[in-house]
């Protein structure tokens, strides 16, 4: 089976995916760090490059090029999504999780490490909660189509394979 780990950037996806991946002996896949091993730069560095347009046309090319044998969790871009066909072709190869956690929970796990994160830079406090609530009512219809969706404040990796698996 391929999980795919869905949600708004720091909600867990990577962390969570990757003890999952070892609870059930499954791959990990961050589809993040594969754009970035194979075009050589930060996913920061790419957006200032190329823009955000070529970024997501790039993010969806590698999530149906690496996403290639069974038993896999596989941690998403918080956009990807939100753009083309994405949903709908995860959720005909798989099993599409909704990590769901509020804006101020989000901001402040986000808020040291904006630097890495390109639609962050340059925003604090209200202003942080704010961008995120905005983007998230924009990207939250593509993510309540998902399969499931898991409530992140509380989340462990145990608990996540108990809900995937009841389903």
């Amino acid at each position: 089976m391929k999980i795919f780990l869905i949600g708004f950037m720091g909600c867990g996806k990577t962390t969570l995916g990757r003890k999952l991946a070892s609870r059930l002996s499954y791959d990990f896949i961050d589809l993040d760090q594969v754009l970035e091993t194979q075009e050589g730069i930060t996913i920061a560095q790419y957006f200032a490059t190329y823009g955000e347009e070529r970024f997501r046309t790039k993010e969806s090319e590698v999530l149906k090029s690496v996403i290639t044998g069974d038993d896999q969790v596989i941690s998403t871009g918080g956009g990807l999504p939100c753009f083309f066909d994405n949903i709908n072709w995860m959720k005909a190869n798989g099993k599409v999780v909704y990590i769901n956690l509020p804006p101020a929970a989000l901001a402040s796990r986000l808020e040291n490490a904006k630097e890495e994160r390109p639609l962050l830079q340059g925003k604090h406090g209200n202003e942080l909660v704010k961008f995120i609530a905005e983007k998230l009512a924009e990207r939250e219809p593509f993510y309540l189509q998902a399969n499931i969706v898991a409530d992140g404040l509380s989340l462990t990796a145990e608990r996540l394979q108990s809900i995937i698996f009841k389903q």
